[in-house]
């Protein structure tokens, strides 16, 4: 019973962020990519059938496939991530009144972009349609 309420929770949180980010895809200030990807692992927690019709949706395909198989992404998703999260940080930058807050908000946008472009290997479009290709056709 426990673990039943546990996994209704889960797909309730899944389908929370994925409606958020879902939202994300046309809405420029949201993040979609970590809304996604909290969908995803909510799934994964809750459902294993609706983590599996997670992982055949387009926008999961679209936004997620590249990353979670090569721990990698195209340099067009990785700016369609950073430029919108960028944006909402420098409007809270110039909000803050405080001037310990601004500093802790350049210091968290130097840390995304070195994240971005030091952690997180670049690929060639191609290269991620490619690796979605030979994993779909692993599965099938």
């Amino acid at each position: 019973m426990r673990q039943r309420i546990k996994n209704v929770i889960y797909t309730a949180l899944a389908f929370l962020f994925l409606g958020i980010g879902a939202v994300g895809v046309v809405v420029p200030v949201l993040p979609t990519t970590p809304l996604l990807l909290a969908a995803a692992f909510f799934f994964a927690k809750g459902s294993v059938r609706f983590h599996d019709w997670f992982l055949s949706t387009g926008l999961y395909k679209k936004h997620l496939e590249s990353f979670a198989v090569n721990r990698a992404m195209t340099l067009k998703t990785k700016w369609c991530i950073l430029l919108p999260a960028s944006a909402m940080l420098i409007l809270a930058f110039f909000i803050c009144p405080i001037w310990h807050g601004q500093v802790f908000i350049v210091l968290v946008m130097i840390y995304k972009y070195y994240y971005f472009f030091a952690k997180i290997k670049t690929i060639r479009p191609e290269t991620a349609r490619l690796d979605a290709k030979v994993r779909q056709e692993g599965q099938g």
